[in-house]
């Protein structure tokens, strides 16, 4: 006999509800989300499971440590089971049971799970991200500061060499002057953060087979190149370039219903990693041969107060449809796209 477990995931427990193929309710409980309660659901239920978890932090490891346990446990897109079971009331057990359901019909949203290479590769070209932008609110801070309180900024980088002795000779209140001295010891360890991440991705650039054909592709440089390598994992599970584009998260939103078919706002789906590191990317890619009169053309079209925005983020999705001719056809970037060689 099948047994199907939903597993509902929240900070403290986890919820669950298993039903036989006839959707029959065999049990429920509810365990800690760690290793010990993970194994002794195991013991209870035993190891031919098929088990069912929302996408959210902390899935993936209740996600491997069942596999490891014997289990078949298939995680699904959030927004989707609320589209296919829409609920009334919306409790712990009523999300495992539903989810249990799911997987006893075959109706599991399921989305793709990188494996722990992929993982590690996220993980260090995701912390770089993360320490860019703190270092950017601190920088953000002290530009401020300096504005409070009146202090002129002729230096066109307050952080270099000029900028460095404008601050230290600056006039600020006592406790805006503390502030300011930390804030810049903080950037200072940050950036040799910074800096070591930087050089063990560039260490693993040489190793990564996407990244010496993605570099050749305007305004993507080896760090970009590397953040847009982890995030798509393997290129084989986009079966054409509008796959890969709709994954960006990069394509506007549909309403249509009988004769009416409107545009909206951008479904924003997929990594939000992904469609920085491409945004970033067409930025510098809208200044090249390539696609410099594309994005003028944009920009003009959609008006001074968006159009900068609007021209950037079709650069990055004309990158996208060349990223996936790249690496599916393993050739350099071309002007009309790497399927053209």
């Amino acid at each position: 006999m099948e047994v199907y477990v939903g597993l509902d995931l929240s900070r403290k427990r986890l919820d669950w509800q298993a039903v036989d193929e006839q959707r029959r309710r065999l049990g429920e409980g509810a365990i800690t989300p760690d290793r010990e309660g993970l194994a002794r659901l195991v013991l209870q239920l035993g190891s031919e499971v098929v088990g069912v978890i929302e996408s959210m932090n902390g899935a993936r490891f209740v996600h491997d440590q069942l596999e490891l346990a014997g289990w078949d446990v298939r995680i699904a897109n959030a927004e989707r089971v609320k589209g296919l079971a829409p609920l009334a009331c919306k409790t712990d057990k009523i999300d495992a049971r539903v989810l249990a359901e799911l997987g006893a019909l075959g109706l599991v949203p399921e989305i793709w799970l990188p494996d722990p290479r992929v993982r590690a590769e996220r993980e260090l070209a995701r912390f770089r991200m993360h320490l860019v932008k703190q270092r950017t609110m601190l920088k953000n801070r002290i530009h401020q500061t300096l504005i409070a309180y009146g202090v002129p900024c002729p230096v066109a980088d307050l952080f270099g060499v000029r900028g460095r002795r404008l601050l230290d000779g600056a006039e600020l209140p006592a406790a805006w002057r503390a502030s300011t001295e930390a804030s810049l010891r903080l950037l200072e360890q940050l950036q040799a953060e910074i800096d070591a991440c930087v050089g063990e991705l560039r260490r693993q650039n040489l190793e990564h087979p996407y990244v010496p054909l993605l570099v050749t592709a305007p305004g993507i440089g080896p760090i970009l190149g590397y953040t847009i390598a982890s995030e798509l994992g393997d290129i084989g599970r986009f079966a054409t370039p509008a796959k890969l584009v709709g994954y960006t998260g990069l394509c506007p939103r549909v309403y249509q219903s009988g004769e009416r078919d409107r545009r909206g706002r951008l479904a924003k789906n997929g990594p939000n990693y992904l469609r920085w590191a491409l945004i970033e990317a067409a930025v510098h890619a809208g200044r090249s041969v390539w696609y410099r009169d594309l994005y003028q053309r944009t920009r003009a079209r959609a008006g001074r107060q968006r159009g900068a925005a609007v021209a950037a983020i079709t650069i990055a999705r004309k990158l996208a449809e060349a990223i996936w001719w790249m690496l599916t056809r393993k050739q350099r970037f071309a002007p009309a796209g790497a399927g053209s060689l």
